[in-house]
């Protein structure tokens, strides 16, 4: 038995939905990726009484209390989340708590390590699977949605993202995404999606991203997102504003990077968090160095960061 279990788990891309269509049966189906900033990082430890201290230290608490119920654990427990992705940014922040102290309950307690069970316990795959798949195994991940018999949305592929590539990250501090009851009314407010918008977004994911990720093509891939994130901003335009970014800043700021040279500009889920790639560190730092002076101008962050091949990071004391 351990002392205490430390679990860091990356946030997630959403890098668009596959087909929001359903008239072949199942709906939504995305592709994303993991990324290495910024992280959920928590610990647990026994204790005399319950205790989550931290941010996001009330959903920690919920989250422990269905977690001893579905174990039938019976002693106390104490939570520190050291660090916590920010909450409705469009970076997966709600997933990657959950199952992070998931992983790290079972690991303390010595129970078998199963995400699919925790994120169908927390209530987290209710529309995509890309926060579980990435928790589990990081990567870029496809999943193929939701069907009548989907418990968990399976993941359909797995590729590593290249070490070279780097995602800038534009983040609008002042914004939060369409979360909650709110984001059920603006999916059943939109139109039916056309089903030929769904066949060219499957179409460039299987055909275009994909192999340019095994060739590390950035062009190629850049050039897929971008155009995917075009089909997807435009429907969901409607329920963010009437653009295609949550946030008029985001989005200049990430012409400005598309002028420098960044590909595949685009929002994560509802954003506001915007993203673009650059082929190498260097590329992306020069990026950031032009665009410091906007970026102040506009009020937004700008962060470098790497993919992630690997899952989230369980520590035993």
């Amino acid at each position: 038995m351990s002392a205490s279990v430390t679990v860091r788990a990356p946030a997630r891309l959403h890098l668009g939905f596959l087909d929001l269509h359903g008239g072949l049966g199942r709906r939504f189906g995305s592709i994303g990726l993991a990324i290495d900033e910024p992280a959920t990082k928590l610990s647990i430890a026994r204790a005399g009484a319950d205790d989550a201290s931290g941010p996001d230290a009330a959903r920690a608490a919920a989250h422990l209390a269905a977690l001893k119920r579905r174990h039938g654990l019976e002693g106390c427990y104490k939570v520190t989340v050291e660090a916590a992705i920010p909450d409705h940014v469009g970076l997966g922040s709600g997933t990657q708590l959950a199952l992070a102290l998931g992983a790290a309950l079972r690991a303390l307690e010595g129970l078998p390590c199963d995400p699919a069970d925790d994120a169908l316990l927390l209530q987290r795959t209710g529309r995509s699977g890309i926060g579980a798949a990435v928790f589990s195994r990081g990567g870029v991940v496809v999943d193929g949605g939701r069907g009548e018999r989907t418990k968990t949305p399976p993941v359909l592929a797995r590729l590593p993202f290249p070490p070279d590539w780097r995602i800038i990250l534009v983040l609008d501090p002042g914004l939060k995404g369409v979360h909650g009851p709110q984001e059920a009314r603006s999916f059943a407010a939109l139109p039916p999606f056309e089903e030929a918008a769904s066949g060219e977004i499957c179409r460039l994911t299987l055909i275009r991203a994909l192999p340019a990720l095994v060739e590390e093509d950035i062009e190629g891939f850049g050039a897929a997102i971008a155009r995917i994130q075009e089909i997807v901003g435009a429907y969901f335009a409607p329920a963010q504003g009437g653009g295609a970014f949550t946030s008029a800043r985001v989005g200049a700021a990430l012409r400005g990077f598309s002028s420098l040279g960044a590909t595949g500009i685009g929002q994560s889920s509802w954003g506001p968090t915007g993203f673009c790639f650059a082929r190498s560190g260097e590329e992306a730092e020069r990026m950031r160095r032009l665009m410091r002076e906007e970026a102040n101008a506009f009020g937004v962050d700008i962060r470098v960061c790497n993919g992630v091949n690997h899952g989230a990071l369980v520590t035993r004391a």
